[in-house]
């Protein structure tokens, strides 16, 4: 083993690490999990869709309490106003001067509890930290400590009383990943353990933040060789010409394309990306990114044009 390869191999016992501990709450749901890990060490965003009653929030707080961070929960309603994120200036009679009280976006994870309640001008609040990790109030800018991670539930916005988000912050959404109903064992499991509360109150951390900053930096130096670039962008140029797809593929989404397949590829122990990383988190990370034409094929979802993409490129071959 080369020495290159020793920062992934301790980044692969510490994934492992985070991901059992998860497991512990969350059962029969490995994949959901470490992509979760995956959004966290790629510097993104996760948007976890799904019904109600699956284990949406419970992964959210699982992946929260398995890392020694701040963070914060904000229950998303119809009346939640931009303030009550971000943070107010609040007046100081004994020193006459104003003072800015940090809101719920000043922690390490945030979880955004059902997003898709709140109204659109509330939803807008979280593009500046999820973008630039920086929040600006009463003209001052406030920098984001790092880690910093945005973790947002929704439910399928046929649900009443749910807004859609606009695509502009779905694009910052790193993964949008759904939980689904678990299998027959794992449903049993939960049913032996009466739920989730007080598994997720036992949970420690495993993991500082420190040795999350040096997995993120780990991943940041995972090789892309050409070869695999040129078959990211490929894709993205693809998505472009595809006949059943209004608004193909952004360059931001190739970057977080090509971040969430070094995450990919540092948790299976690998100092370099290949192809198959890319197909493993493809789907994830660009179907939510994707606007299909209006009157296309009724049975053609913005997952199977992923897919189609991904059967239609040519894939690099190593020589």
């Amino acid at each position: 083993m080369t020495d290159t390869a020793q920062p992934t191999t301790s980044f692969a016992n510490l994934f492992d690490s985070v991901v059992a501990n998860i497991t512990t709450v969350v059962h029969g749901k490995r994949e959901a999990i470490e992509f979760s890990v995956m959004a966290l060490l790629a510097e993104g965003h996760l948007l976890i869709e799904d019904v109600p009653g699956v284990g949406k929030t419970s992964l959210a707080k699982a992946l929260a309490a398995s890392i020694d961070c701040t963070w914060k929960r904000v229950q998303f309603t119809p009346d939640l106003l931009p303030t009550d994120l971000v943070g107010v200036s609040i007046y100081e009679r004994s020193t006459e001067q104003f003072r800015f009280q940090p809101g719920p976006l000043f922690a390490n994870i945030v979880l955004a509890d059902e997003i898709n309640r709140a109204s659109p001008k509330t939803q807008s609040a979280l593009l500046e930290a999820m973008e630039e990790r920086q929040v600006t109030a009463d003209g001052t800018t406030h920098k984001l400590s790092p880690p910093f991670m945005v973790i947002a539930t929704q439910n399928p916005v046929e649900q009443e009383g749910t807004y859609r988000l606009p695509e502009s912050q779905l694009d910052r959404f790193l993964l949008r990943i759904s939980i689904g109903y678990p299998g027959r064992t794992a449903e049993i499991a939960i049913l032996d353990g009466q739920g989730s509360t007080e598994a997720i109150r036992e949970l420690r951390p495993v993991v500082t933040t420190a040795e999350v900053l040096s997995m993120i930096a780990s991943v940041r130096s995972v090789y892309l060789a050409s070869a695999l670039k040129s078959y990211m962008v490929d894709i993205a140029e693809a998505s472009r010409r595809h006949s059943a797809i209004e608004l193909g593929l952004s360059p931001r989404a190739t970057l977080q394309l090509a971040a969430a397949v070094r995450a990919h590829a540092a948790a299976r122990g690998r100092d370099y990306a290949t192809p198959d990383d890319v197909k493993a988190v493809a789907v994830s990370v660009l179907s939510h990114r994707l606007l299909l034409k209006a009157g296309s094929n009724a049975r053609t979802s913005s997952e199977d044009a992923v897919r189609e993409l991904l059967a239609d490129v040519s894939v690099p071959v190593a020589r």
